[in-house]
């Protein structure tokens, strides 16, 4: 018997509402995450990646509105749940690293002031148990000297080591699963291996499931099991890492794939993707990705298609894969009529 996801998006939409009209950040997106399982999340700026997360954990803007769809964390709906429900949600059952670890630390308290009120926040530990947590945490990411570390301010440490305070806080309450909205953005490519290796090593030791939200797909080689591609506020592409970086189906996934520098590409140009993303304030009639795509038919300026299962572990909604599988289709020896014998297969 097939056990139930530890959370299942269905059909989510999230709109903002702003002067201009209505931002339809995200639009019908549909995912599920497995216990202990790595899902990567990825797309250019403005795919709707982080306004997906933000949808999970509820911490829209005040333009910000879930639309509609279904968020389900172990079989419990999120959605118009009210704050007092999403309050023992956040930090105990799902936290969430920010991107940017220089102002998600307040610069006027000490590092173990913010970890230990975010632990009483969200346990029942007194202040003396909290610092407790809080020192074990500092160990747990690998903060050198956390005695001393845990009475210092933001500003007394670096980049990579303000990452590991986020983990750390993220991590003290043991949630099932950690959202980590570009967690490697501001650090420099060494201290970037070095988080990755920690959240690795961390996953594993405690058993989470972790939402990887990226748009370096070399991060999301190292740590994810599946793959999510988003433009436009949709899905365009999802499947196990392997068969999306090893046999990618959709025009915008191939592109992203061709401006990754390689050996093979060195001393050449890369091949950006041409064009710049859609306004979501003005959807066009087809698939988004048509005004950008050199492949573009007809029929994709003037309808979206649909998501198409290629295999167990992959979908895409292309409308080149429908092509590609009528061509398939039609190349297939047909039976000849009155139980004639086909020639090709007598």
């Amino acid at each position: 018997m097939a056990t139930e996801p530890l959370l299942q998006v269905e059909d989510l939409h999230t709109s903002f509402f702003t002067p201009a009209g209505e931002v339809k950040a995200v639009n019908g997106v549909s995912f599920f995450l497995e216990r202990g399982k790595v899902l990567g999340i990825v797309g250019e700026s403005g795919s709707g990646k982080s306004v997906t997360a933000y949808s999970i954990m509820q911490i829209l803007a005040p333009t910000g509105k879930i639309v509609s769809g279904s968020i389900k964390l172990d079989g419990q709906e999120l959605v118009n749940v009210g704050e007092s429900v999403m309050k023992t949600v956040r930090g105990n059952k799902i936290s969430i690293i920010f991107q940017d670890p220089m102002t998600s630390l307040n610069p006027t308290y000490t590092i173990g002031h913010q970890l230990v009120e975010a632990i009483m926040l969200h346990t029942n530990r007194d202040k003396k148990q909290a610092q407790e947590r809080a020192l074990e945490m500092l160990r747990l990411v690998n903060v050198n000297e956390p005695e001393k570390r845990i009475k210092q301010y933001p500003f007394e440490f670096s980049g990579g080591m303000r990452q590991r305070v986020m983990i750390a806080m993220a991590l003290a309450c043991e949630p099932d699963i950690l959202i980590a909205d570009e967690p490697t953005t501001a650090l420099d490519v060494t201290i970037q291996a070095q988080i990755l290796e920690l959240m690795k090593s961390l996953q594993k030791e405690l058993g989470m499931a972790i939402i990887m939200i990226t748009h370096d797909l070399g991060v999301v080689a190292q740590m994810c099991d599946e793959v999510i591609v988003m433009y436009a506020g949709s899905i365009c592409e999802q499947g196990t890492a392997d068969e999306i970086f090893y046999n990618p189906k959709h025009e915008y996934t191939k592109g992203l794939m061709r401006s990754i520098p390689t050996a093979e590409t060195a001393g050449s140009k890369l091949q950006p993707i041409s064009g710049t993303p859609i306004d979501l304030l003005c959807m066009p009639e087809g698939c988004p990705f048509a005004p950008r795509c050199s492949n573009a038919m007809k029929i994709c300026l003037k309808s979206p298609c649909e998501r198409m299962r290629l295999n167990k572990d992959h979908m895409s909604a292309c409308w080149m894969n429908v092509k590609e599988s009528m061509e398939n289709e039609a190349d297939k020896p047909k039976k000849k009529k009155g139980g004639e014998k086909n020639e090709q297969n007598p």
